[in-house]
C-alpha cells in the first residue's frame, strides 16, 4: 500500500475548508471535512481513503464553481439537487471508510 504523507492530506482538508461559505452546500463540505479530518485522527481512516473523498470533493467543488459562474453566482434548483446528491454519496463513502 502506497503511503501519502499526512501533511499532504492536511494540505487538501485546508484547501477544501477554503472553499466552504456561508450557504447550506459550504456547510456541508465543512462538515464533511471534519468528518474525514478527525478519521485521520482517529486512525479510522487512512492516508489513502482521505485522498480518495478529497478528489471527488474537489471534483464536486469545481463543478459547483463552474455552476455559479454560469449563473451569476447562484446554483440553480436543479444544480443544488445535483450538488446535494453528490455530497450524499461521498457522506455514505466516509461512513463506510470509518467503519
Amino acid at each position: 500500500m502506497k503511503n501519502v504523507p499526512i501533511n499532504s492530506i492536511a494540505a487538501l482538508i485546508f484547501t477544501g475548508a477554503a472553499f466552504a461559505q456561508t450557504s447550506e452546500v459550504g456547510k456541508r463540505a465543512e462538515n464533511q471535512q471534519d468528518r474525514i479530518a478527525s478519521g485521520i485522527a482517529s486512525g479510522k481512516m487512512n492516508a489513502n481513503q482521505a485522498a480518495h473523498i478529497e478528489k471527488k470533493e474537489a471534483a464536486v467543488n469545481k463543478e459547483i464553481l463552474t455552476d455559479r459562474k454560469a449563473n451569476g453566482g447562484k446554483l440553480t434548483g436543479a444544480e443544488k439537487a445535483q450538488v446535494n446528491h453528490q455530497q450524499n454519496q461521498m457522506s455514505r463513502q466516509i461512513y463506510k471508510d470509518k467503519h
